[in-house]
């Protein structure tokens, strides 16, 4: 077979303004990147506000394993097979990030013959998105350092500043940093630190804005130091927040791309579900919903993540209300789940599958918590045998959902028929009621100690003494009526990575707890993830090429 890369570079596009007039989409709302994509005026989007919903379907899955699971691909693939049908389709993802692309993950626009194109350009520089969350981000820091240096009039203590300086791309030797140093024409020194992008309250902020007036009021509202003693200091006391803005007007107006298919998709924002919210942009779900009958969407990582956090947060903020949910595993990935090396996957292991389908049941299980209607894709692999999706029939008949093979990887939409008919039939005879996991009004305690208990399965949450001070500031400053953001790894239900399967009984551990003030929710980091991740030894970035006639290999 092809190579995913290969594969985009062969198909044929159309050129983005016939994507849109078959999204319904007129010429004078595009605002064109080249032949193959396009940004799309808010303007435009001000008029969609009165336009009926169509049903919003959100994609999740289980916990990712090294064996892969395809949840970006089967989102696409199973677009690209509601369109074959007949049915009016949009499909609203995240933008990927530079740090996977060059590191370990790779790319994050699906996969075979299920993929958003032009590949190259959203896996790289795409609209300059990234860029300007980047500059924005960052024009703040320096604002921050530069009012140190100019005498300081707000008095604000260089131990105490909580905004950190960002960059695309995963550098950990930018983790902790001394800045400042050199002399006093340098600036005053003092400890700093990097994210990535995709981490930063900036990227949060365009996702959950709803117009740039919007954008501009949340950026204000950016927590970003305290004083000596101890007040706080907002982006609006150093007056930031109106050039930040003006970075990003274009970056907040959503993309334009489409499938191999050429199904429309809204490709906008990308903030990581391990440390951040990990959904696309509100206004690009908005408006997907109010061009299409079905609006697919996707939530970062497994549901313990993504998904808990965009029922609890993004649908929150935006009044969303999904239809349906589908949860995407492989066999193979619960055969992991069940003990086995990821060499030995291909083989049939009957009690390896039994022994990690747990962890399909613990997520299929917290969508219904919300009330959500699920349906279960099995993304097929050729070494699949027949007895081992017998086990899988057997488990969702016993938690009363429906599942269906998904073969978009192979087939395109053709191999997404059987989902989009499990999830049409599912739409159709079972009713949404959903709700969010906690009431905002409990104290923030409650509110992780109920995201920990219903949602991983903990039995106990641990706290540092650092954590329990923020808990007090954030409440102490009228903000303890916010949702909870949860950093956690993503390979387990638990905070430890290596508790594979459906952890019981185990202790939650809180080391950090931030007020993401703009962005409106209170971001808790458990065991010891990272908000800037490292290359890992052998990096993507070393596959990565381009010859003469400007043909890029090695992406996937």
């Amino acid at each position: 077979m092809l190579t995913d890369i290969e594969i985009a570079q062969q198909a044929k596009l159309l050129p983005i303004r016939e994507v849109a007039a078959k999204a319904g989409i007129p010429e004078e709302a595009l605002e064109y990147y080249g032949k193959y994509k396009a940004k799309i005026s808010e303007e435009y989007i001000r008029s969609m506000e009165t336009a009926p919903d169509g049903k919003l379907i959100l994609l999740t899955a289980i916990n990712p394993t090294p064996a892969g699971e395809g949840k970006t691909t089967t989102s696409i693939g199973l677009g690209q097979a509601l369109s074959k049908m007949g049915k009016k389709t949009m499909i609203a993802l995240r933008e990927p990030s530079l740090g996977p692309v060059f590191g370990i993950k790779g790319g994050a626009a699906g996969g075979g013959y299920a993929q958003a194109v032009p590949m190259e350009d959203i896996n790289l520089h795409f609209t300059g998105d990234m860029h300007a969350i980047t500059a924005a981000n960052n024009l703040l820091c320096a604002m921050i350092d530069n009012h140190l240096q100019q005498g300081n009039a707000l008095g604000i203590d260089p131990r105490r500043i909580l905004f950190k300086r960002c960059l695309d791309m995963n550098d950990r030797a930018l983790r902790y940093i001394n800045v400042g140093l050199g002399g006093k024409v340098n600036g005053v020194p003092r400890e700093d630190g990097f994210i990535i992008t995709v981490a930063s309250e900036i990227m949060a902020i365009l996702c959950l804005a709803d117009s740039l007036m919007d954008l501009k009021e949340r950026i204000s509202n950016i927590l970003v130091a305290y004083t000596w003693d101890n007040k706080p200091v907002y982006t609006r006391d150093l007056k930031a927040q109106g050039a930040m803005t003006v970075l990003l007007k274009d970056a907040l107006k959503p993309n334009l791309v489409q499938t191999l298919e050429n199904t429309p998709v809204l490709m906008h924002g990308g903030p990581f579900a391990n440390i951040a919210h990990g959904c696309n942009s509100v206004q690009a779900t908005k408006l997907a919903m109010k061009l299409a009958d079905y609006a697919i969407t996707e939530a970062g990582f497994g549901s313990d993540l993504g998904a808990e956090k965009f029922f609890d947060i993004k649908c929150r903020k935006a009044g969303l209300k999904p239809d349906c949910v589908v949860v995407v595993a492989t066999v193979r990935a619960l055969k992991y789940n069940g003990g086995v090396a990821k060499a030995d996957l291909n083989a049939e292991n009957l009690d390896a599958l039994k022994a990690g389908i747990v962890n399909l049941k613990a997520h299929v299980e917290n969508m219904q918590k919300f009330g959500v209607p699920a349906v279960v894709a099995i993304n097929r692999f050729p070494s699949d045998t027949e007895a081992e999706l017998k086990v899988i029939d057997d488990c969702c008949k016993e938690m009363g959902v429906c599942y269906a093979l998904s073969e978009v990887f192979a087939k395109g939409g053709e191999g997404g028929l059987e989902l989009a008919q499990k999830v049409l039939e599912t739409l159709e005879t079972k009713e949404s009621h959903f709700a969010p996991i906690y009431d905002l009004a409990l104290p923030v305690k409650e509110k992780i100690e109920t995201i920990a208990r219903e949602i991983y399965g903990a039995k106990d949450v641990a706290y540092t003494a650092g954590a329990e001070k923020s808990i007090a500031e954030i409440t102490a400053l009228g903000h303890g009526d916010l949702p909870i953001c949860m950093a956690k790894t993503q390979y387990s239900l638990s905070d430890d990575p290596t508790k594979l399967g459906r952890p019981e009984g185990f202790t939650l551990h809180v080391s950090e707890v931030k007020l993401s003030a703009g962005a409106g929710f209170i971001v808790v980091l458990t065991g010891s993830i990272m908000t800037m991740p490292g290359l890992p030894k052998a990096p993507a970035a070393e596959r990565i090429d381009i010859d003469e006639n400007g043909v890029i290999t090695g992406l996937f």
